[in-house]
């Protein structure tokens, strides 16, 4: 089995550059909890390079406008539409912030108006390592910040019967941007969510 490398999108707009701890310590999880080889550093793709193809998992974040050039835009269709998997996780943890509003648009021209849908909290994703109830809270949404709502669902994107771009309004990067050595202060390990995530996305 190849390493698993956590494979970031460049994209040309908004700021993709974002949770840059985060990484390591989903890795960090990744060691400590199942038997899948990593690559200890991340891996940047440019959203237009065909390097994108290469990755069976890509993360893409940010907290401003996201515009896709038209061969983003191609690149992006044809790499969910062939089994890759996207975690798209909006910083600003709103639903009508920049972020929001402009990658749920692109997702309509890319995909079609109806193609990113709430996901039920019944699904495999909650439950194919860890078990879940629904999508974890996070002390972001929970201290009242963003638009002060606990976002009780996730969105995705299904490509025959699988989840191609999964994208959550609950700000997930920030909640996992700390130094993974911290982990051992919290009661319970916060980035387990983040196990699931990558587990489905390798093994569905």
């Amino acid at each position: 089995m190849k390493p698993f490398i956590f494979t970031r999108i460049q994209y040309s707009s908004g700021d993709w550059d974002t949770d840059q701890r985060m990484p390591s310590n989903i890795l960090n999880s990744l060691v400590e909890y199942t038997t899948i080889p990593i690559d200890e550093k991340e891996k940047v793709v440019l959203l237009s390079s065909n390097e994108l193809f290469k990755s069976p998992f890509c993360y893409l974040s940010g907290h401003k406008l996201v515009e896709f050039s038209s061969k983003e835009r191609d690149n992006f269709r044809k790499y969910v539409e062939n089994g890759g998997f996207v975690f798209v996780d909006d910083c600003n943890h709103d639903i009508d912030g920049l972020f929001a509003k402009s990658f749920e648009q692109e997702m309509g021209r890319t995909f079609g108006e109806k193609a990113l849908q709430k996901i039920p909290n019944t699904h495999p994703i909650y439950n194919c390592f860890f078990h879940f109830e629904g999508p974890p809270t996070t002390s972001f949404e929970l201290n009242g910040w963003g638009d002060d709502l606990v976002h009780d669902y996730l969105k995705a994107i299904t490509i025959n019967d699988r989840i191609g771009v999964l994208y959550s309004n609950k700000d997930y990067g920030c909640e996992w941007d700390y130094d993974f050595r911290n982990k051992r202060w919290l009661a319970e390990d916060n980035t387990k969510f983040g196990v699931n995530i990558i587990q489905y996305a390798l093994t569905v």
